[in-house]
């Protein structure tokens, strides 16, 4: 007979202090506590693997009335493979993806899409890092052009990597510039949460509503432990995409886990919850430095993540207590990202410490 005899485990002890918090990246954060319940509230008995459970049966449904019931879903481990199957999915295999010149997928993936996904990315310079049918007009895409790779895609980003909010308005005027020329919108919603929660609108308003054809949906930068998704709203535009997630090794075995993280997320408010409060860190930290000198703020708070100019010497020194990142090398022009669990405490501290720096100097 097997012995079944089960000891008890030996807990794990943090090798880090839970109280220390940065300013580098939303991603610098724990797993929010109702997402870790639904984790471990899934991990019971079997389940049909490689996304026949009823986690993600119910994670369809729950998308199904947060987006639309048209949707398909299909979760994935992580933002840029979410983005990479979204443009590939939706893009003939000779067009390109337009996108601006900050976006995530041209600057921050590594040539991801290039490599993996065989899509050359043309970028269009923005003030604000926002598309316009204006800036989508003045684009020479060369229409017809054997030599030029068509555009197939436009990819937005919501809230941008400059930390700016589009409207449903902004958004629907983009969707409609894109559709008259026969492509397709896709949109990086990997702080889609806090775009909504800074508009105080639904994540429909954002998407399904005003035009987004396809979306990759961020739930790791929200309280999650690594769970993201693509979300087709205009299934008639996308094709390949069950065989692609597999080939891009995207496809979870143990789904479950993966759906119960946004089930959690996104079947109640939990996601409006910490985007709110990550966005409310984030003015309260922009409105703590303002009137120090010597910090010059050119940019305003819309999301959860400020964009202040310091001196350099300045920002290499705070960056010994605090993370954070240079965002513009050459007019030392830093990020600061606050995140679902950034108190005020955090906050009033890490300003604190600027204002002593600066008053220092």
């Amino acid at each position: 007979m097997t012995d079944t005899t089960t000891t008890e485990p030996t807990p794990f002890a943090p090798i880090h202090d839970p109280a220390e918090r940065g300013f580098a990246s939303d991603n610098y954060a724990g797993i929010h506590p109702e997402v870790l319940a639904a984790i471990v509230a899934a991990n019971g008995g079997h389940q049909v693997a490689y996304g026949e459970d009823v986690y993600t049966a119910r994670l369809n449904e729950v998308l199904g009335e947060v987006f639309g019931a048209a949707v398909e879903v299909y979760p994935v481990f992580n933002g840029t493979g979410a983005n990479v199957l979204a443009l590939q999915a939706a893009t003939p295999r000779w067009a390109s993806v337009l996108a601006t010149s900050t976006a995530h997928i041209h600057a921050d993936e590594a040539g991801a899409p290039e490599r993996i996904g065989g899509l050359r990315v043309n970028v269009i310079d923005t003030p604000d890092g926002k598309l316009t049918p204006e800036l989508i007009a003045a684009y020479p895409d060369r229409t017809g052009d054997e030599h030029f790779a068509q555009i197939g895609i436009v990819s937005i980003t919501n809230s941008t990597e400059v930390g700016t909010v589009y409207t449903p308005a902004e958004i629907r005027a983009v969707a409609d510039a894109v559709h008259e020329r026969g492509w397709v919108l896709h949109l990086d919603g990997s702080r889609l949460s806090n775009a909504a929660a800074a508009l105080g609108v639904g994540l429909r308003e954002l998407t399904t509503d005003v035009g987004v054809d396809i979306l990759s949906l961020g739930g790791t930068k929200i309280g999650a432990m690594l769970a993201e998704a693509v979300v087709v709203l205009s299934p008639e535009r996308v094709a390949g995409l069950v065989w692609l997630r597999m080939q891009s090794m995207q496809l979870a075995s143990k789904m479950r886990f993966i759906s119960a993280q946004l089930i959690a997320l996104f079947e109640g408010d939990l996601w409006r919850r910490n985007a709110l409060h990550a966005n409310a860190m984030a003015r309260r930290l922009s409105d703590a430095v303002a009137g120090i000198e010597g910090v010059r703020l050119v940019t305003r708070v819309e999301a959860n993540a400020v964009f202040p100019i310091l001196p350099r010497v300045a920002s290499e020194r705070l960056m010994e207590r605090f993370r954070f990142y240079f965002w513009d090398e050459t007019t030392g022009q830093v990020r600061w990202m606050c995140a679902w669990d950034t108190t005020e405490a955090d906050v009033d501290a890490f300003a604190e410490a600027v204002r002593t720096e600066m008053t220092s100097r």
